[in-house]
């Protein structure tokens, strides 16, 4: 991932922590704001992927997969 599309990922979570915030102290319930957070990491993941922890992952599957046999 290029320097540019690492610091929109953070600036992307920073915005969710910030509206995560607001909402808990406007007394939201606590299960709203999960909700809201695990929905907005999501969709923060679909618009910019991190592709190196996708392959990272991929190759501790495919480890994984070939110490059961």
């Amino acid at each position: 991932m290029d320097a540019g599309t690492r610091q929109k990922r953070v600036d992307g979570l920073e915005a969710i922590k910030d509206k995560a915030l607001s909402m808990a102290s406007k007394g939201e319930d606590a299960d709203n704001v999960r909700n809201f957070v695990t929905s907005a990491r999501k969709e923060l993941a679909f618009e910019l992927p991190d592709e190196d922890a996708f392959r990272k992952a991929v190759k501790a599957t495919l480890k994984y997969k070939e110490s059961k046999k």
